[in-house]
């Protein structure tokens, strides 16, 4: 097992892995240094191997396979996740790390938001799409994360081993997120200064379609984790639908008698119909979401029991 983990997801990195593995080693001289290639072009493997990291490969393309790969392979005491883009300094990977290591966090996010990203950053809608996302989640989910969609973060061994990757690309960092928030673990924010990409080196983030996506995502996952909020928010439009075109026909028919709009009516009561329904599924699926909670809190049990199994093999 290792100490410290340091988790490089790559895709043509070429101009900047080296420098990215050089600064961690300077700075975790315990840690071992692993890429992941992801099908690369150019020579990120090379540069990677020439400066000392482990190089391995996903070959199905997108952050959240490789994601889903390196927390498979390997185990480790801690692990600091950071991008190839030499945009997230590594001077900040010892006190997340030690967040993890000494003040029992799970997940430490490093909150870019709070310092330089938004001087840094030339794309201006990559701005105003992490503000959204950063508003919504906490809104949503009740939480205080300072940074939804950063890559630099550190994590413990029990939330690597019970983490289910089910994004494929860059919608990945806001299941972290949301999955650590539905499940009470603890996760701490760590201000650490952000830089832009080099002249040369290119976002292989799309900024509408990945953003699309991650909004997609952000539905999918309310609905799976919070769905008597998600069926009663649905259950409540449908309501106000229903009403709100009821209410003249009933006032039509007590000054004149008639009902002249039948259809109206027929569709204001299978709305209202569907209403129910959505509180009924709402309460349905809610009941299936506790006792996901319930067995994750049997599987963290198990981890830990393998994680102390492990520590106690290595002594």
């Amino acid at each position: 097992m290792d100490q410290v983990a340091v988790l490089i997801p790559c895709y043509n990195e070429e101009k900047t892995v080296e420098k990215v593995v050089t600064d961690f080693k300077k700075v975790l001289p315990e840690a071992v240094i692993y890429v992941y290639d992801n099908n690369s072009t150019d020579h990120t493997v090379e540069r990677a191997r020439a400066a000392g990291a482990v190089v391995r490969h996903e070959y199905r393309q997108g952050k959240g396979n490789v994601i889903r790969r390196m927390f498979r392979e390997i185990d480790a005491k801690v692990y600091i996740m950071t991008d190839g883009d030499d945009t997230y300094p590594a001077e900040f990977a010892r006190r997340m790390a030690d967040q993890v290591l000494t003040h029992q966090a799970d997940m430490v996010v490093g909150d870019r938001l709070s310092s330089t990203y938004f001087t840094e950053n030339k794309r201006p809608f990559h701005n105003f799409g992490n503000s959204l996302v950063r508003g919504t989640i906490n809104r949503l989910f009740r939480m205080q994360i300072k940074d939804i969609m950063t890559g630099y973060r550190a994590f413990s061994y029990q939330f690597v081993k019970t983490f289910p990757v089910l994004s494929k690309g860059f919608e990945i960092e806001t299941e972290m997120t949301i999955h650590a928030a539905d499940k009470n673990m603890q996760v701490d924010n760590v201000i650490i200064e952000y830089r832009d990409r080099p002249e040369g080196s290119e976002s292989k983030l799309n900024t509408y379609s990945d953003g699309i996506k991650v909004l997609m995502s952000i539905v999918r996952l309310y609905r799976n984790y919070k769905p008597m909020q998600f069926f009663g928010i649905l259950a409540a439009l449908l309501t106000v639908l229903s009403v709100g075109f009821f209410i003249p026909i009933l006032l039509e028919y007590l000054s004149t008698g008639l009902v002249p709009k039948f259809p109206t009516l027929i569709v204001c009561g299978f709305a209202l119909m569907a209403a129910l329904q959505s509180v009924f599924a709402g309460l349905i699926l809610a009941s299936g979401a506790q006792k996901n909670r319930q067995e994750f809190e049997m599987d963290l049990i198990k981890v830990d029991m393998r994680y102390k199994e492990l520590l106690k093999n290595e002594n």
